[in-house]
């Protein structure tokens, strides 16, 4: 893929592969599909949509998202094996812009895996590009731990799949070691010294065990790469990838020294921020730079002072840039629904009537207890409705008695299939007991490997995002929701993971295989 603006950088999105492998991240299909239909409105260039041999869901997510992708390539990716680019080819064949992208470990530490000699890996680099290259004409090629790969031996296969027919060369920096000023270096030198390098464009793969991910993409297009791959939020393995947002607004604002431009909608980033680490169960630190929840707060007087006097004494873009819009609209429990859609679509969420008319219901309960409902709380609202429909399991009711005497006590009631049932058991703590009280009324085997909380917003009667991670039988899902009662969104978020783990249990059964592949960058 090239393009005839050579200050235009190509994003490159791998949420949905690269992003999904972190611990935990796992998606369901409908929201892979969510997510990629964000991704091609806000102006992706290219989608990589999974890893089709990985398992039978993933590769029929691809292939649904190749059917519909409007604007975006869509990639897939693929290791260097003909089976594998197959599977591939398979699954983005149906997009109207489809991508293979192959890669092998060339790295002395990685090469020392499958056991090949550098002459035996060169031989399988150019069959395994010439068959990608055979099946379709927009082929990426990947020498995965290329910054700690020697010199001689990167710039021997760099070459070796442009000749067979690569037309991105991409470099990563699989394990976050490398440096701004050797990212900028290795692009500039690769660019300069491997024939056929003018022909294809270069793109930068980092990640961010050392804090440096973006600082590096943005310092290897100085170096001539013209393509960033990055994840939403900078979700990832271990520390995670270079960050959509950091790097396109480092773009934008500093464009000064960075004369570089993407065709990326910046004021949907918030948007597809928020939901990203809602269906990945990852929330977004507070700190975050562009999209945490103090990027654009200021509690320093010296700051509250400079910025009501001018608002760029301390803000270097504006909160509408990136999607953050602020309307007098206080909601509460007089507020109606035209308000309340209004309201929604100032942050970026429209509602089928269906869809609108439970979330009312849910906001006048909510606003019953509230006084004021905050734009989070009605973010909250919007994500506890989803996939409730179909739900085998249903929390009805929850009492819990706790305190300093003794054991907590829940009383529980749960539909399961459409039956009520009930519970009661003890714990050392509310939500101890209302998670034995869950495995009374559903036994499983799940491990609980994660459980956290989050204020939605301030003050006593705030809500409470709970986030609960379950896995079983080398399944994992991700339970949410939100409740002023922190018990009852914990029961809810347990109940909502166990949903999932059932859902993914009844696929298993139509003879899905998985296959791992941890580390793929």
């Amino acid at each position: 893929m090239t393009t005839s603006d050579e200050n235009r950088v190509v994003i490159f999105d791998t949420t949905l592969r690269d992003g999904e492998q972190s611990p935990g991240a796992t998606m369901t299909h409908a929201e892979k599909l969510e997510i990629a239909g964000l991704l091609d409105e806000m102006g992706v260039d290219i989608i990589e949509a999974g890893f089709p041999i990985a398992s039978e869901g993933d590769f029929r997510a691809v292939s649904e998202i190749a059917r519909n992708a409007k604007n975006s390539v869509i990639c897939g990716l693929a290791r260097a094996n003909l089976k594998d680019i197959d599977r591939c080819w398979e699954a983005v064949k149906h997009a109207a812009q489809p991508r293979i992208h192959t890669f092998i470990g060339t790295s002395p530490l990685h090469r020392a895996i499958p056991n090949l000699t550098k002459d035996e890996m060169a031989e399988r680099i150019h069959e395994t590009v010439t068959h990608a290259r055979n099946l379709c004409d927009n082929v990426q090629w990947s020498p995965m731990d290329a910054t700690r790969t020697e010199w001689d031996y990167l710039a021997r296969v760099v070459e070796i799949a442009i000749k067979a027919g690569a037309t991105t060369i991409n470099i990563p920096d699989t394990v976050g070691y490398t440096a701004p000023v050797e990212s900028a270096d290795l692009i500039r030198r690769l660019i300069a010294e491997v024939p056929g390098a003018d022909e294809v464009v270069f793109a930068t793969h980092c990640h961010n065990d050392l804090g440096m991910a973006t600082a590096n993409s943005l310092a290897a297009v100085e170096g001539g790469a013209r393509q960033i791959e990055c994840t939403i939020n900078g979700l990832g393995e271990r520390a995670g990838n270079t960050a959509l947002e950091e790097v396109v607004m480092a773009m934008k604002v500093r464009n000064d020294i960075l004369p570089y431009h993407t065709r990326i909608d910046s004021t949907k980033i918030m948007h597809l921020s928020r939901r990203v680490a809602t269906v990945s169960g990852f929330q977004v630190q507070p700190n975050k730079a562009i999209v945490g929840k103090n990027a654009f707060a200021h509690e320093s007087g010296i700051h509250q002072d400079g910025m009501l006097k001018n608002a760029e004494t301390f803000e270097i873009m504006r909160p509408e840039d990136v999607g953050l819009t602020e309307t007098n609209i206080v909601m509460g429990k007089h507020s109606g629904r035209a308000a309340l859609r209004s309201k929604l679509k100032n942050l970026g969420i429209e509602l089928a009537e269906n869809q609108l008319s439970d979330v009312f219901v849910r906001f006048k309960e909510l606003a019953d207890r509230k006084k004021e409902v905050f734009d989070e709380d009605l973010i909250a609202l919007v994500t506890a409705g989803e996939d409730a429909e179909n739900d085998r399991l249903v929390l009805k009711s929850l009492r819990v008695v706790c305190g300093t005497g003794g054991q907590a006590e829940a009383e529980m009631v749960m539909s399961i299939d459409g039956k009520e049932t009930s519970a009661t058991e003890q714990g050392d703590g509310p939500v101890d007991a209302t998670f034995k009280a869950v495995r009374q009324l559903h036994p499983n085997d799940a491990h609980l490997s994660l459980y956290q909380v989050h204020a939605v917003t301030e003050g006593t009667d705030a809500q409470a995002t709970v986030s609960v991670r379950l896995e079983e039988g080398g399944n994992i899902a991700t339970g949410q929701s939100a409740d002023t009662d922190t018990v009852v969104a914990s029961a809810k978020a347990y109940i909502n993971a166990l949903n999932r783990l059932l859902t993914r249990r009844a696929k298993l059964g139509e003879n899905e295989k998985e296959v791992s592949y941890k580390d793929v960058s």
